[in-house]
């Protein structure tokens, strides 16, 4: 299995773009089924629906912005890898709404959500793989701690 490509700043800055021309679709479509007139007021079911996953596709859009902003800061030395590190996690998917919900909900935007869960699948990948990288080798802690608790055993 080929190593993970690193993290770049061109990877990220391009990837942040993606990003805004992805939610800004997104606030827009979204607005504008808000704003469209209802014909028929008893489709709740589906006002309920696209309400819900405007909040799951917003919600995971800003996560994934905030993320690729903190690495934009770190690439820029404005945060440390450690603050990066201890700060700049991206948050577990949003869970997937029921195919039902889905059903009632016109293509366009069930593609566009698709979209977002896909854009947000390569930055959890992406965060996934600079975890990893970066991650502590739990061998190198055991045998400091090894070393340690002989030189306290026989002191």
């Amino acid at each position: 299995m080929p190593a993970p490509a690193t993290i770049t700043p061109t990877i990220v800055d391009t990837l942040y773009e993606d990003a805004l021309i992805l939610a800004d679709e997104a606030r827009m479509v979204f607005e504008m089924a808000e704003a469209a007139p209802h014909a028929d007021k008893r489709d709740s079911a589906g006002r309920v629906a696209l309400s819900c996953e405007a909040l799951r596709t917003t919600t995971r859009m800003m996560h994934a912005m905030a993320w690729l902003l903190n690495h934009r800061a770190y690439f820029a030395g404005d945060l440390s890898e450690f603050q990066l590190r201890r700060h700049g996690r991206l948050p577990p998917a949003q869970p997937n709404a029921e195919a039902h919900q889905l059903a009632l909900i016109d293509l366009y935007t069930r593609d566009l959500i698709d979209r977002t869960k896909a854009f947000y699948a390569r930055i959890e990948r992406l965060d996934r793989a600079w975890r990893d990288h970066y991650a502590m080798q739990p061998a190198a802690v055991h045998r400091l701690r090894d070393r340690l608790g002989k030189i306290y055993s026989t002191g």
